[in-house]
């Protein structure tokens, strides 16, 4: 199953995405697609028995209608830094022994195809497509054998940073991370059924018609088990939760010189089997 979030800004209401790329309105099926919904595994179960018997009734979603986030805010959004082994040559730095992990603003999130607004004072804001996974099950002190069973499915996201506030202002990544606008989620999260193989999905970005992105992610250092695991020894992963997976090479800090954002630009990004987004640049005002 497809499913993704429509309508204004904080009145997003659930919807779905047949096979035949329909858009319909699941309001019907009395929840959204947030911790309490992903909270109970037989939820995915009900929403089949659901869509069969009323996905030629549902109303329709007009294709000019808003997507919002294809997840209702999570309680955390958490990435991994440079965990893909192209993306770490890129980058000049050493395979991480561990995954390196930080942490993204909930605030950050919004539909797909929202704008990006560059940060007040902002000379360095870049891009990063990236595989994210949705959590299902709890998860805590889980083993790897385990780990993919608490995953409900996988969700394409931009990973925007603001380099300098990231690297040069001192502290944690958070900063460079967490600007409103920085973490588009959708247009749909893909349940994992959907996905035969998550480490093995083309991967792209083009910013104004140019690709600067395009890899796959048979290239992640850490694959999904493992990251369930290694978080759930820190943390409890909750239902809902995102983790997003880290990004392949032709960030615009790799390039030389570097590219970086400016207003007017249109970055489009896309993962195989979880459709694809685009975001224009806006200055913030």
């Amino acid at each position: 199953m497809k499913l993704l979030r429509f309508g204004p800004v904080g009145e997003e209401k659930p919807g779905l995405q047949l096979d035949d790329e329909t858009r319909i309105d699941a309001s019907g099926f009395g929840m959204d697609w947030n911790h309490d919904f992903f909270a109970d595994p037989a939820n995915l179960d009900k929403l089949k028995s659901w869509i069969d018997v009323n996905a030629g009734t549902a109303p329709r979603i007009n294709l000019d209608d808003r997507l919002g986030p294809a997840v209702a805010r999570p309680g955390k959004l958490i990435c991994i830094g440079l965990n893909f082994s192209d993306h770490a040559a890129e980058a000049g730095m050493d395979i991480p022994a561990e995954p390196i992990v930080f942490m993204k603003a909930t605030s950050a999130i919004v539909g797909p195809n929202d704008k990006v607004t560059i940060p007040r004072n902002s000379q360095k804001t870049d891009w990063e497509v990236e595989l994210a996974f949705v959590v299902g099950k709890k998860a805590s002190y889980v083993t790897e054998e385990e780990a993919l069973d608490h995953v409900a499915g996988y969700v394409l996201h931009n990973d925007y940073s603001e380099r300098e506030f990231q690297i040069e202002r001192g502290g944690q990544w958070v900063k460079g991370k967490s600007c409103d606008s920085f973490a588009p989620i959708g247009p749909f999260m893909a349940t994992s059924d959907e996905i035969a193989d998550p480490e093995n999905l083309g991967m792209w970005l083009k910013v104004n018609g140019e690709t600067k992105q395009n890899g796959n992610s048979n290239k992640l250092i850490f694959g999904i088990a493992h990251l369930v695991s290694y978080l759930s020894q820190f943390m409890t992963l909750e239902p809902g939760d995102i983790v997003s997976t880290g990004t392949p090479p032709g960030v615009g800090m790799g390039f030389k010189p570097p590219q970086f954002m400016k207003p007017g630009d249109v970055v489009e990004l896309g993962i195989d089997g979880l459709g694809s987004s685009s975001q224009v640049a806006v200055a913030w005002s």
